[in-house]
């Protein structure tokens, strides 16, 4: 029975994922509001204030929570509550729908939604948002984003911008879809699934690996800065949604990139943030055999 289970989530998850909108940078979730595309945002209001929300009526049920402490950056705070209180107001609007004629009438609607610190240096400034958008079916739709702030600047980075060109885009998706590859292959090993039923699984999970992470960046739009000891950067972590490469099973997804691979393509104005790439070392000749 559990094999029959995993093939059919398998199944049902690749037209799932083909319903699923385009996400817009770096937001990774069908509806959800769009954080700053990297345009500088200097006239961002002063007094932004992050304050936690907790609301609950007999429609839905709210909780947000900002455990970052981004207000001595009015711009990534305007940001930040900007996703908020879009998520809030469409969650507030569809408990609105059902209760019209013709609506729905089950459990409350509810949304849960925290912001977190990711890294905090004089340069790069990262918050996550993560939670879950409930407004009927089995599951809730999962809320994901990555902002990425330059304090120095006063914008936020957005993946286009630090990888400008179509062949970085080709190298890190390579790169990815191999990572992702060998961490499905591990996963249906340990299923000793038979080897019909394996092949199955892996033809189509490798289908929604390939179909989500096209050398484009709005395959990439969600991604998290790696710092080095130094606070320089060494890698970056990539966030894939549900159904982006997998099923709603296998929830969110990270491949870290290194510096290695990213270096030839970055952007000359952000390869500062950036640790040098130490050359290969170089054999030395053979010692005489005797």
């Amino acid at each position: 029975m559990k094999r029959l289970l995993l093939l059919c989530a398998l199944a049902a998850a690749l037209p799932a994922c083909k319903r699923e909108p385009e996400p817009a940078a770096p937001v990774a979730t069908p509806g959800a509001p769009t954080p700053a595309t990297g345009e500088p945002v200097d006239a961002a209001p002063a007094d932004v204030k992050l304050e936690d929300v907790s609301e609950s009526t007999s429609d839905y049920i709210i909780g947000i929570s900002y455990q970052v402490p981004a207000e001595q950056y009015p711009g990534l705070a305007a940001e930040l509550k900007k996703y908020a209180d879009a998520a809030r107001n469409d969650l507030i609007e569809a408990a609105k729908a059902r209760n019209q004629p013709g609506g729905a009438t089950s459990a409350p609607y509810d949304l849960s939604l925290s912001f977190t610190e990711l890294m905090h240096t004089a340069d790069v400034v990262a918050v996550a948002a993560d939670g879950s958008s409930y407004t009927g079916g089995a599951h809730g739709a999962p809320l994901i984003a990555r902002f990425v702030w330059l304090p120095k600047q006063g914008r936020m980075l957005t993946a286009q911008q630090l990888i400008p060109a179509a062949a970085g885009w080709t190298a890190i998706s390579d790169y990815v879809r191999e990572q992702l590859h060998a961490a499905l292959s591990q996963r249906v090993d340990a299923d000793d699934l038979p080897a019909e039923e394996r092949a199955e699984v892996v033809k189509n999970a490798s289908k929604m690996i390939d179909d989500g992470t096209q050398p484009d960046p709005s395959d990439f739009a969600l991604f998290e800065p790696i710092a080095g000891p130094d606070g320089r950067l060494t890698g970056l972590r990539f966030v894939f949604a549900p159904y982006q490469v997998g099923p709603y099973s296998d929830g969110t997804q990270t491949v870290e990139v290194p510096i290695d691979v990213l270096a030839p393509h970055l952007a000359p104005e952000f390869r500062p943030l950036f640790a040098e790439v130490l050359p290969a070392p170089v054999a030395g000749p053979e010692a005489p055999t005797r």
